[in-house]
């Protein structure tokens, strides 16, 4: 059930970066395919979808469900920072917080014209900012959840994350939508990585930037919908962009960031009685392809994991994680069964890292080890528009490991051994791509 909320986050976040645009002449456009309708008897799901409801909750509503669903589930993604970077203190997101209102006032002061006049862009940002700060305030006072550095109880929502997501869509409503929706991908970026980096400054959970992110958005397009129903159509001086159908046989090379969970199935047996039970853990990385054609094409990832492990027999216990980051390359297949939707599988060989580390105290430790190993798996992509999308994968990768075992009498271990054993990693997830 995490994962489903997990890859649903990174969807909704890739459809919504690639923006909602409005074609200006009169040929009737499907909705759910971009493309001409030719029988303008459209579905009801159709017509759903393209509501102006549906367009304003279907992005941040499943984002603020997912945060209250994991709000006691929020350690894995903890875990992994803990494992790589425990000292990270940097303060650069109490400023990258604001930066995409700071793009959008410089380039309305730099004469580039946006959706709105100056009278009407800042009564839809008065209303954002009002709408957002009584929100996050209001839940911050009430639910009083203690950070994870413990500092005090402000947690939750992410109050750096609403206003990053609030500043990247009033950002998208004045210029992501009317001059490139490229302007849209930079906001919503700057915004995650605000996101990304409050949980690596140890202040919020990932409860807390979901939340936090839903209701950046919602009450920015609530601010820009009471602000349309008073303007009317006074003081737009800018019309939305036009848009081409998305192409079914088009090469799908894709760049992006990936978020997902890995596990190591059944127990790790390593001989003299010692067994490791192992629990689902985070993974996070980059993965990218170049296609020749629509079907074929080569690129790799790299991947950073933390998977925590426990004694078989104090399985309540849990230990340090294995801790390792791999690098994989080779071959990607794909074929386009619709011009939105393309199934994928890849073979991939590479090399996995793991430092030395201690699992379980005074018993087994990781010995330091650089190994080749094999990669596949399988993924459905989602082409949001020309140039965003997001992937769902499934990943298996063979992995061969190296752990010591001491002497110890309390587990009756009677001399220090070495094992090498062959992982198999599962991994699932979703990445947000960009698409060239």
């Amino acid at each position: 059930m995490k994962i489903i909320y997990i890859v649903l986050f990174l969807f909704s976040f890739t459809v919504y970066a690639s923006g909602t645009v409005v074609k200006e002449d009169t040929t009737k456009i499907n909705p759910v395919l971009n493309v001409p309708v030719t029988d303008y008897h459209q579905s009801r799901f159709d017509r759903f979808t393209s509501s102006k409801f549906f367009q304003i909750t279907y992005i941040p509503v499943p984002l603020i469900a997912a945060g209250f669903i994991l709000k006691n589930e929020s350690d894995h993604f903890r875990t992994l920072r803990n494992s790589y970077i425990p000292s990270f203190r940097y303060h650069y997101d109490d400023i990258l917080q604001y930066m995409p209102a700071v793009a959008m006032v410089g380039m309305k002061i730099g004469g580039v014209k946006s959706r709105n006049s100056w009278g009407r862009m800042l009564t839809a940002d008065a209303f954002s900012v009002l709408f957002m700060a009584s929100v996050v305030n209001g839940l911050k006072y009430t639910m009083k959840v203690e950070r994870p550095d413990g500092s005090n109880r402000r947690s939750f929502p992410s109050g750096h994350t609403a206003t990053a997501f609030m500043t990247a869509t009033m950002l998208h409503h004045e210029y992501g939508l009317t001059v490139s929706p490229w302007i849209s991908v930079a906001g919503y970026a700057t915004a995650t990585v605000t996101a990304v980096s409050r949980q690596l400054n140890n202040r919020h959970w990932l409860s807390d930037v979901l939340v936090g992110a839903g209701i950046g958005i919602i009450t920015t397009e609530l601010g820009y919908l009471l602000t349309d129903f008073l303007f009317k159509d006074k003081g737009i001086t800018r019309k939305y962009l036009s848009f081409d159908p998305i192409e079914r046989f088009r090469n799908p090379s894709f760049f992006g960031l990936t978020l997902g969970f890995s596990m190591l199935p059944g127990h790790l047996y390593l001989g003299n009685g010692v067994s490791l039970s192992t629990r689902p853990g985070s993974r996070a990385g980059v993965e990218g392809a170049w296609f020749l054609n629509p079907y074929v094409g080569f690129g790799g990832r790299f991947t950073f994991s933390a998977l925590p492990v426990s004694l078989k027999t104090n399985e309540s216990t849990p230990y340090d994680p294995i801790r390792m980051h791999s690098g994989y390359a080779g071959a990607y297949f794909s074929y386009p069964f619709s011009p939105r939707w393309q199934a994928g599988s890849k073979l991939l060989v590479g090399y996995n890292l793991s430092s030395k580390s201690t699992l379980i105290p005074t018993l087994v430790e990781t010995k330091k080890w650089v190994r080749p190993g094999l990669g596949t798996g399988l993924s459905i992509a989602y082409v949001a528009k020309q140039n965003f999308g997001v992937r769902f994968f499934f990943d298996y990768s063979l992995v061969s490991a190296s752990f010591v075992v001491h002497k110890n009498e309390e587990y009756n271990v009677k001399e220090t051994f070495e094992k090498r054993t062959p992982l198999n990693v599962m991994s699932v997830g979703s990445s947000v791509n960009i698409l060239f």
